[in-house]
């Protein structure tokens, strides 16, 4: 296999992942996050739950409870949101 073919496949997978949520998406999230105070991280890994399951994805609950407390830890940055998501992100 051309190694430059590989490249170039990985750049489009790269790609593909990182506009697998708009900035809009994001930005409604992120809003909703801290509109609710972020006061107890199972209600944010709720939203987070939601948030995914209806864009046709799987989360576990644990795993949503530890990204909502890194996220929380960083501000509620969205690129910081975004990377939790993108890592969450399970394709039913």
């Amino acid at each position: 296999m051309n190694p430059m073919g590989a490249t170039v496949g990985r750049s489009v997978v790269r790609m593909a992942m990182k506009e697998r949520f708009t900035v809009t998406e994001l930005c409604a999230l992120r809003n909703d996050l801290i509109q609710g105070g972020m006061v107890d991280s199972r209600e944010a890994a709720e939203l987070l739950q939601v948030f995914l399951a209806g864009r046709g994805y799987g989360v576990s609950q644990a795993a949503a409870i530890d990204a909502a407390g890194r996220v929380e830890m960083a501000g509620c940055s969205l690129p910081v949101l975004e990377a939790e998501l993108e890592g969450l992100a399970l394709v039913m």
